[in-house]
């Protein structure tokens, strides 16, 4: 794979194979993505570069080896398409479909709320997508506004496949079991890590979607986990008496609790009122490819080369909001945030700053109060050995980071020994400056 510099006046342009590189239209944990331009067709593309070294580092092989495999079978109008895949001995190249409209949380954090038809219009779209990757065999397991595109007709596209899972990766008990997705969209039973089934708790991330595109806000929402939690296990959802008797009823049954009761992709697409105006869409017919020969592919070109560049120091420790239940002794994690331990040693608050602001800001401000500060691979070590004031003892203090979402992070401080009191200062100064502010959820709040 050959990637060159063709000349231009006034400046160079990247080249990766036959495309034009150009302005970079998003940023990831992994690389960016770029506008590209076949140069021989003209046709544009979006490429998501990745690093492989960042890829080594973060241990997320697996994940972007099954993204590449998901798309490859993939073909169809409302999906997001993978046209190829390149690489060199440092990065691996996405080449994808160019999507013009950007993500369909955008359209609703600015326009809110759409029309009924409207509305039923992307539904209609989302569930043809969504049952013919589920046909396919694959259950995408993290279906939310941030992952659903919008093309310039108005038409979507389901993108971000990483937490996809194929028929191989079913137990003995023909379920899944990983923890994953996000949590205002994730289904009850994935919480109740006893196995569930992917089109099942995929569905039920479509009826949040629904919801969200109809009323303008989200069905289940809690700044506190614990209590989203509790809120997405009752199903308890205040449906609006100003939507029709059909969007009632379709929100009604697709956001039911127990999976054995949920309606299903064949049976939405019974409903009358999903019908009223519904064109399936037409997939793209071809030959079935062998999923273990893609797989095998995938690998190789996912191998890491001894050269890799050294871990950044400040690279956070990435971890999702189900992990945090592995952090805790049961379900129930309102000690989670903002709450002290019974021994006062430990605290954690969530903060919307980037891994790098929030170091940089913790360093500043612990300096400002006459800390002394050890940065470690982004794990802060602050101290404090007070000689001119008697009155204040010894302190040392650990800091780290954990990684939500790229917009979101749980900060953890854990006092290692010293004076409790200017611990406590320590800590309620760290959480005014730089924690999330009371008003704010997990979501954007353009979509309060």
């Amino acid at each position: 794979m050959v990637i060159v510099n063709l000349g231009k006046e006034g400046g160079e342009r990247m080249g990766v194979g036959k495309y034009e590189l150009g302005r970079t239209l998003g940023e990831g944990n992994f690389g960016k993505v770029k506008f590209a331009r076949n140069t021989r067709s003209g046709q544009p593309f979006a490429v998501k570069i990745l690093e492989k070294n960042k890829i080594s580092n973060l241990n997320t092989t697996d994940q972007i080896k099954r993204e590449i495999t998901t798309l490859k079978l993939l073909k169809h109008p409302n999906v997001v398409r993978l046209h190829e895949v390149l690489a060199s001995k440092t990065k691996i190249y996405m080449v994808l479909e160019y999507v013009t409209g950007g993500e369909l949380f955008y359209k609703i954090a600015s326009k809110g709320k759409l029309t009924e038809t409207e509305g039923r219009k992307l539904f209609q779209q989302l569930i043809d997508g969504v049952s013919y990757c589920h046909n396919k065999g694959v259950f995408h397991r993290d279906l939310k506004l941030e992952n659903v595109l919008v093309d310039d007709k108005g038409n979507i596209k389901i993108t971000d496949f990483g937490l996809s899972a194929l028929p191989q990766h079913l137990r003995e008990d023909g379920l899944l079991h990983t923890t994953c997705g996000s949590p205002n969209y994730v289904a009850p039973e994935i919480l109740a890590n006893k196995g569930y089934d992917g089109a099942t708790s995929d569905a039920w991330s479509c009826g949040v979607i629904l919801y969200v595109i109809l009323t303008g806000y989200l069905p289940f929402d809690d700044r506190n986990i614990a209590v989203l939690y509790q809120k997405i296990f009752k199903g308890d959802v205040q449906i609006p008496k100003w939507l029709s008797l059909g969007a009632q009823n379709m929100i009604k049954r697709v956001l039911d609790p127990n999976p054995k009761t949920r309606i299903t992709m064949a049976e939405i697409k019974e409903d009358p009122w999903f019908k009223e105006d519904y064109n399936p869409a037409n997939p793209e017919e071809d030959e079935e490819e062998d999923i273990n020969n893609i797989d095998n592919a995938a690998l190789s070109i996912m191998e890491v080369p001894h050269e890799a560049e050294e871990k950044s120091p400040r690279s956070p420790t990435l971890i999702n909001a189900f992990q945090l239940i592995g952090m805790s002794s049961c379900l129930d994690l309102s000690n989670f945030f903002e709450k002290e331990d019974v021994s006062e040693r430990k605290i954690r608050f969530t903060s919307n700053l980037s891994a790098k602001d929030l170091i940089e800001r913790i360093e500043d401000i612990v300096t400002e109060m006459g800390f002394r500060v050890q940065n470690k691979n982004g794990k802060l070590k602050v101290m404090l050995e007070n000689k001119a004031h008697k009155s204040v003892g010894h302190l040392s203090v650990a800091t780290e980071m954990y990684e939500i979402s790229p917009s979101l992070y749980v900060v953890e401080l854990r006092k290692c020994y010293g004076d409790a009191s200017v611990y406590r200062q320590l800590c309620k100064r760290l959480s005014n400056d730089l924690g999330v502010p009371s008003s704010q959820g997990l979501i954007s709040s353009g979509l309060k």
